[in-house]
């Protein structure tokens, strides 16, 4: 089975414009992740629709592919980049442009899920440490996931997930596992093409979460789980935490 990992990168942000040309420790956001992706994976694109980002691929040596500026999401651009690399790969891999430290073992977790002949789509989960508290898993910036028993999601969820009667809410970390979602996805590519042709759904708009469109259409996500910390910039202040972090392993 062939996969391809396509790294989604726009140079327009809210919070946080030219994000993937920050730097960091003398290498950009988006190089340090090409950099780790390319360790697990030997095809790696960059899909932006920015000159400035596309000659800052260029001149560390990576691959880039243009993409239109009118994408909704980074699954739409990555359906576009396959299709103008003229890729033949099975399994398409959507590698989040802003966590320039992913371990190479999460998308080999992502691969592992089609060994299992049937797989669509699959993501990663991370299970929730209790010693973080409740507030940190009731923050509704992490999305919690339950799975079915063969690890396929059943639903994703801004709120906790699962629900634990008969105790204070203060005690459900103790009371229950929970898995918090990891923003990686991997699609074969023909799934990718169907799932970029549907309209938004109810769930999706309800929770603003573009895999429950996926989800209520009849599409199985498989999941994996991953056990290795990811910091993901945001902000600025995301960006100066993930410098310190450079500095402190010398990487």
């Amino acid at each position: 089975m062939k996969f391809i990992g396509i790294i989604p990168a726009r140079y327009a942000s809210t919070r946080f414009p030219g994000k993937p040309l920050a730097d960091i420790c003398g290498k950009s956001m988006i190089e340090r992740v090409y950099i780790q992706a390319s360790k697990e994976l030997d095809i790696v694109a960059i899909a932006t629709d920015d000159d400035r980002i596309a000659d800052a691929v260029k001149a560390f040596g990576g691959n880039v592919v243009m993409t239109s500026s009118e994408h909704r999401s980074g699954t739409d651009r990555c359906f576009e980049a396959y299709q103008n690399l003229r890729s033949n790969a099975d399994v398409v891999i959507n590698i989040q442009g802003d966590e320039p430290f992913i371990d190479p073992s999460q998308i080999a977790a992502v691969k592992q899920c089609f060994d299992v002949p049937d797989t669509q789509i699959a993501t990663l989960v991370r299970r929730f440490d209790p010693s973080r508290g409740f507030e940190a898993l009731f923050d509704n910036n992490t999305p919690k996931v339950v799975m079915d028993n063969d690890m396929n999601a059943i639903y994703f969820s801004r709120s906790i997930i699962p629900y634990v009667r008969n105790y204070d809410w203060k005690e459900w970390v103790d009371k229950a596992e929970f898995f918090t979602h990891v923003g990686m996805y991997a699609y074969r590519a023909e799934v990718l093409g169907e799932i970029t042709k549907l309209p938004q759904s109810s769930l999706e708009i309800a929770e603003s979460l573009e895999q429950l469109r996926w989800v209520q259409n009849g599409y199985k996500i498989k999941v994996g789980i991953t056990d290795c910390p990811t910091i993901g910039i945001d902000t600025p202040a995301d960006l100066e935490e993930a410098r310190r972090l450079c500095e402190t392993l010398n990487i």
